[in-house]
């Protein structure tokens, strides 16, 4: 199968063929139709994240099982499924607690490179292994996960567009009514009109928020932004995003949301929210970073918190979400704006880095 394989940071991934893995007992091997390319890979090549290379990027994958290990009980070949970006070992304390999103042994290889059993799975046909990203590694042709990754869709949804729920839409949508739980009439300002923070935009109108701000520095993404459902718009390069969402509405917003990955604008989420109101960071900053809030702006209960994933229970909510889309509450077609093959995967980071695209998607 065809891979492509980062070797080193702030170089062009390079396309290679290497053997099919084979899956093991509770995983399940999947032929890839389709997979987002979310700013998370892009972390890695930039080296803003340290992961071990060489590695198989690719958190994002939908495609159609091919074939089962042992004791896979709930997928058989041939069923449509979408890749979940948060593997979990349904065991432990977070796990039986209904947070698969926060599971200790999920955690501790979505950036190791491994599967949840601790080994590689990926090998050069010299048999030099690598990495895996996100137990998944969808930037191939193929996927070996575990059981519980690979989530049973609608045969009829197509792969090319909701292979972005398995990350980047799931993330955005599960922010506002995992997370936050946003109720109607509520005010939501929204840190980032990229993919995921568009999501959000889109599932704000969804629960009947009121005020929906966006905030982002492209113009484009703003427009997109007033498309998929925000009431308002903030250029942060020409306007101070913290004094015109206290002024749209009237002292702060209920729930402020970043999806930058940038700590000033996380420090501006958590500033623009009311006395009480939540500030949730979705974005990943590069590793190390802080971010600087005032201290005893923590005596108004305000709440500065982190989302996993938009608290994803990936069985219960992509279904639930795919639905969403196939009745046309969520305007995917919209927000994936352009295609690539596999090998155009360095194309694809490039327009990423340049704001030309919302979400872009790479076909098999």
């Amino acid at each position: 199968m065809k891979a492509a394989i980062l070797y080193e940071p702030k170089k062009a991934l390079i396309i290679e063929d290497i053997p099919i893995p084979e899956p093991k007992d509770g995983e399940v091997l999947v032929k890839l139709a389709a997979t987002g390319v979310c700013h998370t890979d892009l972390h890695p090549v930039k080296g803003d994240m340290p992961v071990p290379l060489p590695i198989v990027l690719g958190h994002e994958g939908a495609g159609i099982v091919e074939k089962t290990g042992k004791a896979v009980t709930t997928l058989k070949p041939g069923d449509h499924v979408v890749l979940s970006v948060m593997p979990y070992c349904g065991k432990c304390r977070s796990c039986l607690s209904g947070r698969p999103y926060l599971c200790e042994f999920g955690w501790q290889n979505v950036f190791g490179g491994t599967m949840l059993d601790g080994s590689r799975r990926l090998r050069k046909p010299d048999g030099v292994e690598l990495s895996h990203f996100f137990c998944q590694s969808s930037f191939a042709e193929y996927a070996v996960v575990d059981e519980r990754t690979a989530v049973k869709i609608r045969d009829d949804a197509p792969l090319d567009k909701v292979c972005v729920m398995g990350c980047g839409a799931s993330t955005g949508i599960g922010t506002v009514v995992n997370t936050a739980k946003v109720e109607a009439g509520a005010s939501v300002a929204v840190f980032g009109c990229g993919g995921v923070g568009l999501c959000a935009i889109m599932a704000s109108r969804l629960v009947g928020a009121g005020k929906i701000i966006a905030v982002d520095v492209i113009e484009g993404k703003l427009d997109l932004a007033s498309e998929f459902g925000a009431t308002h718009t903030i250029n942060a390069r020409k306007e101070n995003p913290v004094e015109k969402v206290r002024e749209i509405t009237l002292g702060g917003a209920d729930y402020s949301m970043e999806f930058i990955g940038n700590v000033d604008a996380m420090a501006q989420a958590y500033d623009s929210t009311r006395p009480g109101g939540k500030a949730i960071v979705v974005g990943a900053a590069p590793v190390g970073t802080k971010v600087s809030i005032d201290s005893m702006s923590l005596l108004s209960e305000k709440t500065l918190m982190g989302s996993a994933g938009g608290s994803l229970r990936p069985g219960i909510d992509i279904p639930r979400y795919v639905e969403l889309y196939m009745e046309g509450k969520l305007n995917l077609d919209r927000l994936i704006q352009r295609k690539f093959p596999l090998d155009g995967i360095n194309s694809a980071f490039e327009a990423m880095e340049k704001g030309e695209v919302a979400r872009s998607v790479l076909i098999f």
